[in-house]
């Protein structure tokens, strides 16, 4: 229960860095399109299966990263669209595993009264 408990922690946290690296100081994302071999740049759609799998490729250093720096090895999902995306083994004790699976979706703001402005 206490890795459980350490495992959530850090990933919060981690999840928290995240936003830094994926988009700037004014909400714009840091990745803007594709490149082809011909040069001809593609700005990138609304469409959240092509947002995830751009944060996936993205993100995947990192997510790398913090799973060393904490002491687990990653396991990919075999196919697409298998549970989980991601799994956590802990390199000390492979009996500890932790599933974690990427969604997207779309954030609309608003403005709530009740939150004095607050979106």
């Amino acid at each position: 229960m206490i890795e459980k408990i350490k495992f959530e922690s850090d990933l919060i946290k981690f999840t928290d860095s995240l936003k830094k690296y994926v988009s700037t100081d004014d909400g714009q994302w840091t990745i803007k399109g594709f490149i082809d071999v011909f040069k001809n740049i593609y700005t990138i759609s609304s469409d959240t299966k092509i947002i995830s799998k751009i944060l996936e490729i993205h993100l995947f250093p990192k997510i790398l990263k913090f799973a060393e720096d904490n002491g687990y090895k990653l396991v990919l999902a075999d196919h697409q669209n298998y549970y989980p995306d991601i799994s956590f083994v802990k390199s000390a004790d492979e009996s500890v595993k932790f599933a974690v699976d990427l969604k997207t979706t779309y954030r609309k703001p608003v403005t709530c009264p009740d939150f004095n402005g607050i979106q």
